[in-house]
């Protein structure tokens, strides 16, 4: 049998939507504490009426330029919720939800 090379090309492609919200007030988080989409803007500036639904990718959640921990947080299309972390944010701090759909091409 006559040796065979498959040459196999994956592209992967991906986009990233990023929503900032800078609290006005302090924020108390306790388990289950949300955050509405409503609150953020989006890139452009304008207000965000909803999170998208990541389906192929991931959210990150970033509070004062901070990563945060993948399980301290979940993030639907109506609200960010907040697991398993307490405390305080203090009123002008940045909260940024970053949404990314990663796509996959042969």
């Amino acid at each position: 049998m006559a040796l065979s090379i498959i040459n196999i090309h994956v592209n992967v492609t991906g986009t990233s939507t990023r929503f900032f919200n800078v609290l006005a007030a302090p924020l108390s988080i306790t388990d289950s504490t949300t955050v509405a989409a409503t609150t953020f803007l989006n890139d452009s500036g304008s207000a965000a009426t909803t999170f998208p639904i990541v389906t192929n990718g991931y959210y990150n959640l970033y509070i004062n330029g901070v990563l945060q921990e993948g399980g301290s947080y979940s993030v639907s299309g109506a609200e960010l919720t907040f697991h398993t972390v307490t405390g305080t944010l203090p009123a002008g701090t940045p909260i940024i939800v970053e949404a990314v759909e990663l796509v996959t091409t042969l």
